[in-house]
């Protein structure tokens, strides 16, 4: 009787597992690229006709269609100026990945025409990148203060006017910023040297956290920037965009602007310009200003270029120039000054405010120019040219007597060639790749007349590079490989004491990497990149020789410091569901002779006052740690957030830690949107652990630990066609006093207090 009971009850179940095995729980999802070049095509549409939904792809050219049921379906591809795509799909497992790429083909259309291009990376490493709503709340900061949204992303600041992104650890020559494409060349080996970059010029702003020495060359083993401006118009229409921000602490006040249109009777020609200026005074800690941290700039970009099927070409013209007030006690008169400056914790001079910027200072001016084209010779193969000039000059103004004092006790001249040529090739086969050659070349002056012996010699510099890089892309699997060689040669001369020393050194290493993404689930995406990187030593690595001014600090030097050489190993596992996602990113970075500015203990005494000594060394080193970030939905309206980066950094000879390391960090948040999303409310919170890995001498012990709270309005009005976008922001809302690990000047000043900033954007 049992027996039939369970048998008759099976029965009765079959249908029911029947329908639970067909459960619509299967997903469709994948990239849609270009056809000649593998960038990806943002605002394509994806239908599958049978069930009548889509998905549009986002700014990587992905898209993600869910709740489908096993079966065969046809799908269709969209996008103007392109041939559309309509292919059968069967779809059996939990997910099925398709890439689609898609040719262009010419439209008779009044108005539309080819699509622009813009550079692009398409890499299997970590990537994140801030644009959109991200990106506008991050206006008016620097290029370092804005990449701290990423995870893993900090700032090795100097004061509260100059900051350098750090990514895992890493900062100066060690991260290559490529602005439109160009490689940033200029006097980026100082601690306080900020990168010679308008954030304003970009709308995409991309962080490579993997060591990218084969596509880039050597100064990229710790990962990479990419600052990208809109792709410029290639039809008759023009749009304008307009920011405007005020801020309380500093009383900073800050416009830009920018301008693209294209023509209407050559088809396939734009243009752009956009500027900037801003002006800042003296910081305010919570209980007091500091003394000469204003600062001062104006910049300017423009370009324009033409595009067409077979033909493309650009120039591109940026120029950058900020004068940047350095806190006054950080140059002491005698060493009884510094010991007890250092002992206070705080400046002993403490003024009103003013707008005012005397020395010590820095005066900064960056000239940028390239002109590239394209050119496509099938449509599988496509030609590419691009030639960079630069031009930096920096001036650093010490606190001297008399006339001596209108005269920069730094006075460099840095011009830099950069040239590339490569060919892409993607074939439907799946395979796609890149063969290039690049080539710098770099001339360092220090322009007579300082009355200072230089710190770094007048040098000139040749590096050649050769890569290969090849993806297949198949379904739910990504795989790719390069491999790069570099040769570099390095020629230096300076007069010490009436003296004349010479240097010829030449260096030459292999790099290659190897890395892959798999569509595990529907919700999960697992990616891994091994890599070899290396680094020549830096000139001031190499031969500094005196007083750092900017720095105020003795920077010493070793000419037989010898190539870094890592292996950094980064994996990524990446969840992806219906109302948020999490990402962990975890890794590991071997490098042999690690180059680090170690403080020696040790004080030197001039006329322009006390100043600690610091020297390059070289050891052994292991860095690894992990980022987590994460988005969740929990209604329509509330919306949270969390980041966090943990870090390590070891000296793997002698067990101790290295300097200047970033602490470990969370950063959480909640927003709420009302009134048709047209207003938000965020509320959100930093928490900075105390570094307890110091290294054996430091001249003051790690700061406490902190905790920041930042509160934030959104209000967006449409007016006609037109969007107004509000803000007001209140960061540290509760003046909280603290000192953060990786600012140079915490012996001598707390950091920034309470900030409230009224942002005002307009695009017409």
């Amino acid at each position: 009787m049992i027996q039939k009971a369970v048998l008759l009850f099976m029965i009765l179940l079959l249908p029911l597992v029947n329908v639970v095995a067909q459960k619509c729980e299967l997903v469709l999802r994948g990239k849609v690229l270009h056809q000649e070049n593998d960038q990806p095509i943002e605002a394509a549409y994806v239908w599958i006709l049978e069930t009548r939904t889509g998905a549009v792809t986002d700014q990587n050219g992905n898209f993600i269609i869910r709740e489908l049921c096993p079966g065969t379906y046809t799908v269709t591809v969209q996008y103007l100026g392109h041939k559309e795509i309509r292919q059968t799909i069967n779809l059996s497992g939990s997910t099925t990945n398709q890439t689609f790429k898609m040719e262009e083909e010419s439209v008779a259309l009044s108005g539309v025409e080819v699509h622009g291009h813009r550079e692009s990376v398409q890499t299997t490493t970590a990537v994140t990148s801030l644009y959109g709503e991200a990106l506008l709340q991050s206006r008016g900061e620097s290029l370092g203060e804005s990449l701290k949204r990423i995870a893993g992303v900090t700032t090795f600041s100097t004061g509260n006017t100059i900051s350098k992104p750090v990514i895992h650890g890493m900062h100066s020559n060690r991260i290559m910023i490529l602005n439109n494409g160009i490689r940033l060349e200029g006097q980026q080996w100082g601690a306080e040297h900020a990168p010679e970059i308008d954030p304003f010029l970009a709308d995409e702003i991309t962080v490579i956290k993997g060591a990218e020495t084969v596509r880039f060359g050597p100064e990229a083993m710790g990962g990479v920037i990419l600052v990208n401006p809109p792709s410029l118009p290639v039809s008759k229409k023009h749009s304008t965009e307009i920011n405007l921000l005020g801020a309380s602490n500093g009383r900073m006040g800050n416009f830009a602007a920018s301008h693209s249109g294209g023509s209407g009777k050559i088809a396939g020609l734009g243009y752009r310009v956009q500027g900037s200026v801003k002006r800042a005074g003296n910081v305010q800690s919570p209980r007091y200003f500091q003394d000469n941290t204003g600062m001062s700039e104006y910049n300017f970009s423009g370009s324009i270029g033409y595009s067409s099927k077979k033909l493309g070409i650009e120039g591109y013209y940026s120029f950058f120039n900020t004068e940047i007030g350095i806190l006054r006690d950080s140059h002491t008169g005698n060493l009884s000054d510094l010991v007890e400056i250092i002992a206070n914790g705080e400046p002993f001079n403490k003024p009103d405010f003013t707008f005012q910027i005397n020395n010590p200072r820095q005066v900064v001016a960056h000239h940028l120019a390239k002109v590239k084209a394209h050119y496509h010779l099938s449509p599988a193969y496509k030609l590419n040219f691009q030639y960079g000039f630069q031009l930096n000059e920096r001036q650093e103004f010490d606190r001297r007597r008399g006339d001596l004092n209108a005269r920069p006790s730094l006075d460099l001249q840095l011009y830099t060639n950069t040239l590339d040529l490569f060919l892409d090739h993607s074939r439907n086969s799946n395979w796609s790749g890149s063969l290039g050659i690049n080539i710098i070349q770099q001339a360092n002056s220090n322009v007579p007349g300082t009355g200072v012996t230089p710190l770094i010699p007048n040098y000139d510099m040749i590096n050649g590079g050769v890569y290969l890089i090849e993806k297949y892309l198949k379904g739910p699997l990504e795989i790719e490989a390069g491999l790069r060689y570099d040769y570099r040669t390095v020629s230096a001369a300076r007069f010490i004491g009436g003296e004349l020393q010479e240097a010829d050194l030449d260096y030459q290493n292999f790099s290659a990497f190897i890395g892959g993404l798999y569509q595990l689930s529907p919700y999960f995406s697992f990616s891994s990149n091994l890599g070899t990187a290396w680094r020549p030593p830096n000139v001031n690595e190499l031969f500094s020789q005196g007083l750092h001014h900017g720095a105020a600090a003795v920077e010493i030097g070793d000419p037989d410091l010898n190539s870094e050489k890592s292996l950094k190993w980064v994996n990524s596992l990446e969840y992806e569901g219906k109302r948020g996602g999490v990402e962990l990113t975890a890794y590991a970075n071997q490098i042999r002779e690690y180059i680090y500015l170690n403080p020696t203990g040790e004080t030197f005494v001039s006329l322009r006052g006390t100043f600690n000594v610091y020297e390059y060394l070289q050891a052994n080193a292991l860095f690894y740690g992990l980022d987590l970030s994460g988005t969740y939905a929990f209604t329509d309206q509330l919306n949270g957030y969390f980041k966090g980066s943990i870090i390590r950094a070891k000296n793997t000879e002698t067990q101790t830690y290295f300097p200047f390391i970033p602490s470990d960090r969370m950063d959480w948040g909640l927003a709420y949107s009302f009134g048709k999303e047209t207003h938000r409310v965020t509320l959100s919170n930093v928490l900075v652990a105390r570094q307890s890995r110091e290294p054996e001498f430091d001249l003051a012990p790690a700061p406490p630990a902190y905790a920041l709270f930042n509160l934030g309005y959104n209000l967006k009005v449409k007016i006609a066609e037109n969007q107004l976008n509000v803000g007001i922001q209140a960061n540290n809302l509760f003046n909280t006093e603290y000192k953060e690990y990786m600012n140079r000047f915490r012996y001598f000043s707390a950091d920034m207090g309470r900030n409230i900033l009224l942002k005002l954007n307009y695009q017409f």
